[in-house]
């Protein structure tokens, strides 16, 4: 039974997962293997070959069977696979600068190997639970985690651009300054742009402009005390789930942000479906679909005809990296007969 798997790779953890002819998965829950990628190519590639073959007796799969590997990764990195010449994000050690990591991988493993990036996988998985396979339908995701990826989906392609920068949506500029009640801030991304996505919403944002900016309007107030707003900032979602007034201040702006952006992505793509993953939607039902409302309610008005665009939320969403780049090199495989 020829089958493909999927790889996401992570700052410290590989995820796996396995998917037949049939576009069934193969591992239902999640499947983990330390990555170890901040000591380098070498020894990274060495581990994510250890974790798949664990991965495949989990499925009673026999490395036979694999006739494709789907992998992806943080950015910034080419479509073909090769990261930044400044090295990967979450990839600290020197010799991931310019390295080609598909490549690297396929040689690894002796079999063809497609790529994404993190967010784009993501984004691929989120559009095939909605739509299935060979729709000719458009999504655009958003996947809030300590910065903020995604991906634009269309006719089940993802749209990766000339240089494979495509779907980079944490660094659209928004009209932040549209947001209510966070007058005369200035959000300021790590990329140097100032009031993109990611700037607004993200983990980063909240340590970075939300926290020093809320907390002197919130006096007093116990994440203040913490001398260290990196560490208050990943605990803002807790509090807001509980309803603290100030934290939920904060996600009620960044979900306004998120509005303002998915409202671009509206008059550009007229879309089929908006989908949001991460940590923001990763928590309790209630919080959920406060925040899911909060976005729809920062959206601008929309045109009779498109105002009723459904927001999901990313299903699996730990496991939607591997299931996306799954999904691409079956893809593949199809087109190359080997499957």
């Amino acid at each position: 039974m020829p089958v493909v798997a999927g790889v996401d790779l992570g700052g410290t953890a590989v995820n796996y997962t396995l998917v037949d002819a049939r576009e069934r998965f193969l591992i239902e829950k999640l499947c983990e293997h330390p990555a170890r990628s901040t000591e380098g190519p070498d020894i990274c590639l060495h581990q994510i070959a250890e974790g798949l073959q664990i991965a495949l007796e989990l499925a009673g799969v026999t490395p036979k069977e694999v006739v494709y590997v789907g992998l992806d990764t943080p950015g910034p990195a080419s479509s073909k696979g090769v990261l930044s010449a400044k090295g990967s994000t979450n990839f600290v050690h020197s010799k991931w600068a310019g390295f080609d990591i598909r490549a690297g991988l396929e040689q690894k493993l002796g079999l063809p190997v497609a790529y994404l990036n993190d967010g784009n996988a993501a984004a691929l998985w989120g559009h095939f639970n909605i739509f299935g396979a060979n729709s000719h339908a458009t999504s655009v995701s958003a996947i809030i985690g300590t910065g903020l990826g995604g991906g634009v989906i269309i006719d089940d392609n993802d749209i990766k651009g000339r240089s494979g920068f495509g779907g980079e949506l944490g660094h659209v500029l928004i009209p932040y300054q549209g947001i209510a009640n966070v007058a005369g801030i200035v959000p300021e991304c790590n990329c140097g742009r100032t009031g993109d996505l990611e700037s607004v919403c993200s983990l980063t944002a909240i340590g970075k402009t939300f926290l020093p900016y809320f907390l002197a309007k919130y006096p007093g107030h116990e994440l203040g005390k913490l001398g260290d707003l990196k560490k208050a900032a990943k605990l803002v979602r807790g509090l807001a789930e509980k309803g603290d007034p100030m934290s939920r201040e904060i996600f009620r702006a960044q979900a306004h942000g998120l509005g303002l952006f998915f409202d671009e992505m509206v008059n550009t793509f007229d879309p089929d479906a908006l989908i949001v993953g991460g940590g923001a939607v990763e928590t309790g039902e209630e919080f959920r679909t406060w925040f899911i409302n909060e976005i729809r309610a920062g959206m601008p008005p929309q045109r009779e005809e498109q105002a009723d665009i459904p927001i999901y939320v990313m299903p699996n969403g730990d496991t939607a990296g591997a299931r996306g780049a799954a999904l691409e090199a079956l893809k593949l495989a199809r087109q190359q007969s080997l499957i």
